[in-house]
């Protein structure tokens, strides 16, 4: 089983049980954010994780070997028309060089890792519309000189 057809199968699974994303990292204690990448393909799971969540979800073997493979990180390359992943692309694209310059002012010269990070998405309730926090927790990693 390729990672698409672990996705549809995952996805398709989670849909027909009613499921969250929260609801099922909640029971198999992961983080929420990181379970939805691994079930999306673009992580993979540690054999025990694929376990539970393929346990949870009464899944077969094939699905939990294909959470298992190490994934092949290739996403679409063309502007996103999706509006949520589009405000996301559009925050980078206005914000980004900020960021960068920011980030390796207090840093210095290097990156944020997308390896040794954590994500959390929370929902905080304001009257005048529910805002949507995203922390991005990345280790910095300095460029080096050799």
């Amino acid at each position: 089983m390729n990672k698409q057809s672990m996705t549809d199968t995952i996805v398709s699974a989670k849909a027909a049980r009613g499921l969250t994303w929260e609801a099922i990292a909640k029971d198999i204690d992961v983080s929420p954010v990181w379970l939805a990448s691994a079930c999306l393909g673009m992580n993979s799971a540690p054999a025990a994780i694929a376990k539970k969540v393929t346990d949870h979800l009464s899944l077969d073997d094939d699905v939990t070997a294909a959470l298992v493979a190490f994934p092949t990180k290739v996403w679409d390359q063309a502007v996103p028309t999706d509006p949520l992943i589009y405000r996301l692309y559009e925050v980078v694209g206005v914000y980004g060089d900020t960021l960068k310059e920011v980030i390796q002012e207090k840093f210095g010269d290097g990156i944020m890792s997308a390896i040794d990070f954590s994500m959390e998405v929370d929902k905080i309730e304001d009257p005048k519309g529910d805002r949507v926090l995203l922390t991005l927790n990345g280790k910095f990693l300095p460029y080096k000189t050799w």
